[in-house]
């Protein structure tokens, strides 16, 4: 019985996570779950799989989390503090879905008692990629990638020598603005940035594939995973997000990984690893899909893969620096204060001020140094936004 535990358990990867455990009675042992605000889905998934411990990250909330646990023989915790412990408690396998920064501490927990991380927090490797890693290396700790595009990088590789690859094609459905006119966007909804064209996420990831910033994430995550450099790694909109991505070889030949939009085949992948087990998800019937379509993204509606270039090429704590940018440039357009094309011109202003600071070019990376140059970054976000709102 494999022992397991899940980092954010209550968000959509969670949820697909505690489907696929569902359908395996008796092949699990969850030692885990943490969640956020939905105290009633955390505590009845917990009760239903019998968990050791559920935690809430509000402290607030932990009167709560114990009235719905009452009875259940679950232990309750609540806070940051409590997260990391319970990413420290003995676990094979640990699925790390918090969403954000915030899910960075607690995957090095994970990582720092030997399990294996399925990781799809890409923001990890975005603020912390050589830490992760290393982190890794140290304690023989696996991490296998859950985000689909990486997934199937992951996939696409098996048996293959990577010196061999020359070239890497992230796909993007475009978000639900690919075809808008370009002159609506500044004028966008929060409501409408929130709806997807192919995948079911919560609202955040959505808005940022909107704009593309999830898959400036996944440019960077790719670099600091498998190595490949910046010039290697490219990106094709896919409006059916069937094609997951390609993997080029040296002899032109390309890889495809193919299959339905649905996050339980990557993390599937990722729970049974080295294995393939039959999981429920949708067979494609090609004849009737027929044509797949791709086109190269539009530098002018998604600048945010420009930004993810510079980002690739200055490394250090550059990945820190715009992945807290962009979480607060979100949470401002979330908010109301600025438009949805806002978003960009935050984030590169932050950069533009911050990139080249001493403490960016910072070599001795640790938790702590990322953890500075975030709150630096966000508080450099929260200024540039005063001072346009202030001016118009």
């Amino acid at each position: 019985m494999k022992r397991i535990s899940i980092l954010g358990a209550t968000g959509s990867v969670g949820q697909n996570t505690i489907d696929l455990i569902k359908r395996a009675p008796g092949a699990y042992k969850v030692v885990a779950l943490t969640g956020g605000r939905r105290i009633d889905t955390l505590a009845r998934d917990a009760i239903a799989l019998g968990a050791d411990v559920a935690v809430t990250a509000h402290e607030d909330l932990l009167v709560s989390l114990r009235e719905a646990l009452k009875g259940s023989g679950v232990e309750a915790a609540a806070g940051q503090t409590a997260l990391i412990e319970a990413a420290r408690r003995p676990a094979q396998w640990v699925m790390s879905a918090i969403v954000g920064a915030a899910g960075l501490a607690p995957g090095l927990a994970a990582l720092e008692q030997g399990a294996t991380l399925a990781l799809a927090n890409k923001e990890s490797l975005v603020t912390a990629g050589t830490l992760m890693m290393r982190t890794a290396r140290a304690n023989r700790a696996t991490i296998l990638p859950v985000d689909s595009e990486h997934s199937a990088i992951f996939q696409a590789l098996v048996g293959e020598d990577s010196a061999a690859v020359n070239r890497v094609i992230i796909t993007a459905s475009g978000g639900a603005f690919r075809d808008w006119p370009m002159d609506r966007l500044a004028n966008a909804t929060v409501a409408e940035a929130s709806s997807h064209p192919n995948w079911d996420m919560g609202q955040r990831i959505t808005i940022d594939s909107a704009s593309m910033f999830n898959k400036a994430l996944e440019m960077i995550e790719a670099r600091e995973f498998f190595g490949f450099s910046p010039n290697q790694i490219e990106v094709l909109v896919h409006p059916q997000s069937l094609v997951h991505a390609l993997v080029g070889f040296c002899d032109g030949g390309l890889m495809a990984h193919v299959g339905p939009p649905d996050m339980r085949h990557a993390i599937g992948y990722a729970l049974n690893w080295p294995q393939r087990q039959a999981l429920p998800v949708e067979v494609l019937d090609l004849a009737t899909i027929g044509t797949l379509e791709f086109r190269a993204p539009d530098p002018a509606r998604y600048p945010a893969l420009r930004l993810a270039r510079e980002v690739m090429e200055a490394r250090g704590l550059s990945g820190a620096i715009f992945n807290a940018a962009k979480e607060r440039a979100l949470d401002h357009f979330i908010a109301g204060r600025i438009k949805f094309t806002d978003m960009n011109i935050v984030v590169e202003e932050v950069l533009n001020a911050l990139i080249d600071a001493p403490e960016a070019r910072n070599s001795e990376l640790t938790l702590d140094v990322v953890a500075h140059m975030d709150h630096l970054a966000r508080q450099q976000a929260d200024l540039v936004v005063t001072e346009r709102t202030t001016q118009g």
